[in-house]
């Protein structure tokens, strides 16, 4: 078996166009896993081998690869920048260990470095900082160490000095060691020279190597006290242990720079990722769930190959050689022939092909173990998220929380017999896709796909076409409105009913009020002395449950809405669980007009980069969407705006930006909150949704 110890499983992500892919081509290259390095804009890039990555420039699936470097092991997974994919990167930074972190020398902190970042502080991610593009126009190294600091709140410990700004970038000085690392223009990685570090940056690197040290040994008081007391500077290693320490720990994160494309600076990062990230056996254990309740249960799974098997299924795939599974294994071994239990379906299974994956190429394997990161081909009823364990253990590790779409658009095939070849294709992409939902239309019978926005669904649709042969109509894109309440009631309702024999009986007392955004639904009662038995809560809360899916205004879902049931009665022949579940559901009818129901929109989260002499067109065009400006920054190039518009103003706004911005504008946008809509907008939704059921009757 491996020793864990030389394990690294990293991710490497950024905001679109920082160069992550790049990043990883010249790590293959430098690790020899590949013989020629690809490029992005040539659409040859290794990571990239979906035919719409490949003619986009962008990536859109997660794609796994591993090498080695100083005798460590390498578990690469290359993410998607773009906003509408980040369910690739959190699910990603579920499964690993440590992180590279991406920045445009250039662009700076963006919009996606934010919400990557965010999601790597919840998964707890140790991290590495590479300033990438530094032989552009407009790089500036220490600009983007000043916003790491601002902007994401985070701590970067300055490792390397880029040597040389825009076309004179020509190397960097490794910090530590006191030397330069010098490049030719061969653009080859291995052709440079460490020599005495450029006496224009000779104090600059002495400055920072002080700030470096003293970072450091705040992870250990001891030495931290010899070096402020005595002056004696401690051992290389043991400045080395601190910052591996620290880097684990959150408390601050190695930052390097240079340029991927040129080759310029990664053997460094190489070196820090074996240095400083954890190995497996270093992150806190996966906590163990209670299938029912979800909440943990104290149990991790512990990083050994000596363990029962503990794996998780974090992402599928499906490739010409049938399902591809992707597994990382926290505990145990697996060995091809094994039968292992899924715990999320009961149901056993058997490992037939193992493979390490290599982007699209493969391995074979015969035994994996806890630590590694591969790929099963042809599992049955495995989903995103699903564990699976040695069947005489079984267990059930931490799930993964997608977010819900809040874009929506009608489809059908252009010919009637590409139905049935549809419901397969849309079958496997859903498995694929854990944020791309699918659903029929019951009255009009027609398909419904759901989205995080978009460029998603487009891409969607563009697979339906390419990969399985499938032509589709697309409808106008949907908004997914929701319907709440504003007013607090008390009502009673009681539901009876008489048809010989035993008849049913069941009386409510209940009040109905607006909860706090964000909380969905949520039911309690605080019924006492017996006036409606324990045991038929659930049926109640089941009725009222229920009827949340269609609201009283146009029929959407309700959200954020508190029941209180304080008391009821029932008869002791004729109350039934039956009987409580059509009370709350006639109750639900009965009050909900009555609460001040209303329409809420959704609203994103909008940041906007413009050049300077096109802010005011592009904040007076936020203002005629409904935008609420939050936010503006001076960049480097330009100006960033952020707000918070409402999603059905933002249809078609990269046509407009590019318009008004003669091509140079960027936008990105997320899911923020629901807001109640404006009155105007409520009528015309209304309006629609009826006009809708009216032709759907005929």
């Amino acid at each position: 078996m491996t020793d864990l110890t030389n394990y690294r499983n990293i991710g490497i992500f950024a905001h679109v166009d920082a160069g992550k892919t790049t990043t990883t081509e010249r790590i293959l290259k430098l690790t020899g896993k590949i013989h020629k390095t690809g490029e992005v804009h040539d659409g040859a890039a290794t990571t990239d081998f979906m035919e719409q990555e490949a003619e986009r420039g962008i990536t859109i699936q997660s794609a796994a690869t591993t090498c080695f470097w100083n005798d460590h092991r390498m578990n690469i997974i290359d993410t998607p920048g773009h906003v509408d994919f980040t369910v690739e990167v959190y699910r990603s930074l579920k499964v690993l260990d440590g992180g590279v972190g991406v920045f445009c020398g250039s662009g700076g902190v963006e919009p996606q470095s934010e919400t990557n970042w965010r999601y790597a502080n919840e998964s707890e991610v140790a991290r590495l900082i590479f300033v990438n593009k530094l032989d552009r126009m407009g790089a500036d190294f220490y600009r983007v160490v000043d916003q790491v600091e601002n902007v994401l709140g985070a701590t970067p410990l300055v490792m390397t000095l880029p040597i040389g700004i825009e076309d004179e970038f020509c190397g960097v000085v490794d910090v530590l060691s006191q030397k330069a690392y010098i490049w030719d223009d061969s653009g080859q990685p291995e052709n440079y020279e460490i020599t005495d570090i450029p006496e224009d940056l000779v104090e600059k690197a002495a400055e920072y190597r002080e700030a470096l040290i003293e970072t450091a040994l705040e992870q250990d008081e001891d030495l931290m006290m010899e070096y402020l007391e005595e002056g004696t500077e401690p051992s290389m290693e043991d400045i080395k242990r601190c910052i591996r320490n620290g880097t684990r720990k959150l408390d601050f994160f190695p930052t390097y720079c240079g340029s991927a494309f040129k080759n310029k600076g990664i053997q460094l990062v190489l070196d820090a990722v074996v240095d400083y990230l954890p190995s497996p056996t270093e992150v806190d254990p996966q906590p163990l769930t209670d299938p029912e309740t979800g909440d943990a249960t104290g149990e991790v799974a512990l990083v050994s190959a000596d363990e029962p098997l503990r794996a998780l299924a974090f992402k599928i795939m499906d490739d010409r050689f049938g399902a591809l599974t992707f597994i990382r294994i926290y505990s145990g071994t697996l060995n091809k022939g094994d039968t292992i239990l899924n715990s999320a379906t009961g149901k056993t299974e058997r490992i037939g092909r193992m493979v390490e994956m290599h982007a699209d190429d493969r391995t074979e394997l015969s035994t994996a173990q806890a630590g590694d990161i591969i790929a099963v081909v042809g599992m049955k009823n495995v989903q995103t998220g699903h564990t699976l364990c040695d069947p005489k253990n079984e267990c059930t590790l931490e799930p993964m929380i997608f977010p819900e779409p809040v874009i929506s658009i009608a489809v059908a095939p252009k010919d009637k017999g590409s139905t049935e070849k549809m419901g397969v294709a849309i079958g496997k992409m859903v498995a694929e896709d854990p944020s791309f939902l699918v659903e029929t239309d019951e009255d009009s019978g027609e398909t419904i796909l759901k989205g995080m926005g978009e460029l998603h669904l487009d891409i969607k649709v563009d697979i339906l076409k390419r990969t399985y042969g499938v032509e589709l109509e697309v409808g106008q894109p949907q908004v997914a409105y929701r319907e709440t309440i504003t007013t607090a009631i008390e009502d009673t309702y009681t539901h009876k009913k008489q048809s010989g024999g035993s008849g049913q009986f069941g009386k409510i007392d209940y009040r109905i009020k607006p909860g706090e955004p964000g909380t969905g639904f949520t039911f309690e009662s605080t019924v006492v002395g017996g006036n409606v038995p324990k045991e038929f809560f659930p049926a109640i809360e089941k009725g009222f449950k229920g009827m949340m899916e269609e609201g009283p205004v146009a029929g959407f879902p309700v959200l954020d809405v508190e029941i209180e049931l304080f008391d009821g009665g029932f008869h002791a022949v004729d109350s039934s669980a039956v009987a409580f579940e059509l009370a709350s559901r006639g109750a639900f009818r009965q009050s909900m007009p009555k609460a001040g129901p209303q329409l809420i929109e959704p609203i994103m989260k909008v940041d906007v980069f413009t050049p300077e002499d096109h802010v005011g067109d592009v904040i007076g065009d936020l203002n005629r969407r409904r935008g609420m400006i939050k936010d503006q920054m001076a960049a480097s190039t330009g100006v960033r705006i952020k707000a918070d518009v409402p999603l059905s103003e933002m249809f078609g706004y990269i046509g407009s930006l590019r318009t008004m911005t003669s091509g140079r504008g960027q936008f990105s946008m997320e899911f923020s909150h629901y807001m109640p809509c404006p009155n105007s907008v409520s009528e015309a939704v209304v309006a629609a949704e009826l006009e809708k059921k009216e032709a759907k009757k005929k």
